[in-house]
């Protein structure tokens, strides 16, 4: 298939039926109890950052995991994978001291993805595997300073956050990727900048792909860090048009229930959810087990609130499996029109009728 072939089929199959995202991939990826010399490999054995607990790096160092985890979610009935980009910015690597690599993790990391992905569709062609290209919110934000003392400083420029979000779409493009899922948002300016460096590659001749947005509410104030509600986000980033719209991580899926019902009723868009297995103990594990996620879900699904469904922290293939068993058969939510209005947003939204 094309990747036009491949996105038509992505549209078709959101019309058919609750998509499913897989899970989370570090929980998976801690299972593994690697070692600093796994993250190292051969290519950075003699690099002066310690390097373990890069998940990221493990694209370059140890394909395989990385190939093995697409293959297990992708078998435990996921229609999209993210790739394990999650941190592959310049921003996002420079802890590591690995700036220069962050072509390679992108470019590798949409491979890997591409090819397992094109064995399950060429395995069951019923059913057509499709892959994310996953950009992290990064560890900086636009909107709030670091320093309580000086509340005007910034530890980055909207300028050094869209060259660094350009740059890792270029290549998760370029490696093959269906769509792009900028995930994890705390703050919406920081998003903001990830959308313009993506609708901007078409001005360079990339060809458009669809665009998914997932924001963080998160804590039970019902608002992300830089301040907004559900629907003030999706104010903020509708001109965007995007494929998908909703939220991730954070909150567990009783939690987080009210704002993508917020999101629901607003977004003429697919609503897209993946939250983590509940919340963590006191040992920061995660206790919620795949049929209670998969009760949880379900019930969205036949409330009507979703299109599409995955996890995040805390889950794995066997939650993905129960999640996509329950939803199998369910109606996509219907995708509301609403009537035209000036809709503007704040930390609240605000609506001029017309």
């Amino acid at each position: 298939m094309t990747r036009a072939d491949r996105i038509a089929a992505l549209h078709a199959a959101a019309k058919e039926r609750i998509l499913v995202l897989d899970g989370a991939w570090g929980v998976m990826i801690q299972r593994r109890e690697l070692s600093e010399e796994d993250f190292r490999g051969e290519r950075f054995r003699e690099h002066n950052h310690p390097q373990k607990g890069n998940n990221d790096l493990l694209i370059l160092t140890r394909p395989d995991i990385i190939a093995d985890l697409h293959d297990q979610y992708y078998g435990a009935g996921a229609d999209i994978s993210e790739t394990n980009t999650f941190s592959s910015t310049t921003i996002g690597q420079a802890d590591y001291g690995l700036e220069d690599a962050v072509w390679d993790l992108n470019f590798e990391g949409a491979k890997i993805a591409r090819e397992v992905a094109d064995r399950w569709t060429e395995k069951e062609p019923h059913k057509p595997r499709f892959v994310a290209g996953s950009m992290g919110p990064t560890n900086r934000t636009l909107s709030i300073s670091p320093d309580v003392n000086d509340p005007g400083f910034r530890a980055v420029s909207f300028d050094e956050v869209y060259e660094a979000y350009k740059q890792q779409a270029r290549a998760l493009h370029e490696g093959g990727v269906d769509l792009f899922l900028v995930e994890t948002i705390f703050d919406t300016l920081n998003a903001k900048a990830a959308i313009k460096a993506i609708l901007d590659l078409q001005d360079e001749g990339y060809e458009a792909l669809p665009l998914w947005i997932s924001g963080t509410i998160t804590d039970r104030s019902g608002r992300t860090l830089s301040g907004q509600t559900a629907e003030a986000f999706w104010n903020s980033v509708r001109h965007a048009k995007p494929f998908a719209i909703g939220l991730n991580c954070a909150l567990g899926a009783d939690l987080m229930r009210p704002h993508i019902a917020d999101i629901a009723r607003v977004a003429d868009t697919l609503v897209a959810a993946f939250p983590n297995a509940g919340l963590p103990n006191a040992m920061g594990q995660y206790d919620e087990q795949p049929h209670q996620t998969a009760c949880h879900l379900h019930e969205w699904a036949e409330s009507g609130l979703v299109n599409i469904l995955g996890g995040c922290c805390g889950t794995t293939p066997d939650h993905i499996k129960h999640v996509a068993d329950a939803v199998a058969g369910v109606k996509p939510r219907a995708i509301p029109e609403r009537p035209t209005a000036m809709r503007l947003s704040g930390l609240e939204p605000f609506e001029i009728a017309s």
